[in-house]
């Protein structure tokens, strides 16, 4: 019944496919890495950073040798890569040399077409998508750079069947948004419709977008969490909504078991501090706090065994603004091997906090920008 009512508070029909997860950097960027080898007629990457570190290089040489005999597009954001081009990783060698720009350097004795998504007021486009041969996707959270392969906890989902025809669908019309004739090209591309190449194959499996005027991924989680009887477990890295947490609070009262993993180690300042503040509410309320070691860019949840994967933080970013992908499904083998492979084993890591955390003035403020803002 969950999944039908989706169809009304989503506004989203369920799809079909697939879905396998690939936990950290060196899972993902193995398979993702020998995807590409094995590609014969396209690869569609669309991601918030293409950064300029060693790592990001290595990852573009590959692109480049491979763009000699089949089609490679990449799409990135703007103001997401401008973001992530000013600060190094710490681990990065100090004798690399830092491309000044990734764009000449993708694009420089290689046949790969890049495009740079823009940003009008400010908003972003998160969604991290590759397309091989418009059959086999990779989606999740991680972009692609050094923090991504050796250093942070992530998760990528590797996906089949008829979901991948949809989302090479979103793929070319964002590609075709970000060409020159921007919305024009866009419509055209949407008049050419969904194109059928992937396996028919798979369990019902739904995508969930944030974008303009359409909070898929907000309503669809926030009535997961009012509807929930049994437990409610959340990882994520940025954890700043107060309806969400509002939500969560009502559950625990209502006996729901409600357990949230956020990082030890985050990586924006705002963020951490309105971390810091949500902690202290969520312990208020009785809900279970975990703190993993290190820093964890898990975007995932699990509701009374529906589960929802992607890009979208918890925050008012993810959840109205910029441009997420999420995917949602309630089959039993596949939500139970995100509960087998990252929260059974990252709940065992993390450290359970048990009282409130001290919170300065300045984390205050902090808090209440990251609120009216982010």
């Amino acid at each position: 019944q969950w999944e039908k009512d989706l169809d009304k508070i989503s506004g989203a029909k369920s799809s079909k496919g697939k879905i396998s997860f690939l936990v950290d950097g060196e899972e993902y960027f193995n398979r993702l890495l020998e995807a590409v080898d094995s590609a014969n007629e396209s690869i569609d990457i669309r991601t918030y950073i293409f950064d300029n570190d060693d790592y990001a290089v290595s990852v573009a040489d590959k692109l480049k040798d491979k763009s000699k005999n089949v089609d490679v597009r990449v799409l990135v954001d703007g103001l997401g890569n401008l973001m992530a081009m000013q600060a190094d990783s710490a681990s990065m060698p100090d004798d690399f040399e830092v491309p000044l720009s990734m764009e000449r350097y993708i694009e420089r004795d290689s046949k790969i077409r890049m495009r740079t998504k823009s940003n009008p007021w400010l908003t972003g486009d998160h969604t991290k998508t590759t397309i091989i041969d418009k059959k086999l996707a990779f989606v999740g959270g991680m972009n692609i750079g050094r923090e991504y392969r050796y250093e942070w906890h992530d998760i990528m989902m590797e996906v089949t069947g008829p979901i991948v025809d949809k989302l090479q669908y979103d793929t070319d019309k964002a590609w075709a948004k970000a060409g020159f004739l921007g919305d024009v090209a866009n419509f055209f591309a949407f008049l050419k419709g969904k194109k059928t190449h992937a396996d028919d194959e798979g369990y019902p499996v739904r995508a969930l977008y944030t974008r303009n005027f359409d909070s898929q991924i907000y309503r669809a989680q926030i009535e997961a969490i009012r509807r929930a009887k049994r437990y409610i477990l959340i990882e994520n890295a940025y954890f700043s909504d107060d309806s969400i947490l509002y939500e969560l609070a009502k559950a625990r009262r209502r006996g729901v078991d409600v357990r949230v993993i956020l990082p030890e180690a985050g990586n924006h300042g705002a963020l951490n501090a309105s971390n810091q503040v949500a902690i202290n509410k969520m312990l208020k309320n009785g809900i279970r706090v975990y703190l993993f070691p290190g820093m964890s860019h898990v975007k995932a949840a699990v509701i009374d065994g529906w589960a929802c994967v992607g890009s979208a933080n918890f925050d008012k970013l993810s959840l109205k603004i910029n441009k997420e992908l999420n995917l949602s499904t309630s089959h039993e083998a596949a939500v139970n091997e995100l509960l087998d492979r990252v929260f059974i084993p990252d709940l065992a890591r993390s450290k359970e906090i048990n009282q409130e955390v001290d919170i300065t003035l300045q984390a205050r403020l902090l808090e209440i920008l990251v609120d009216e803002a982010l």
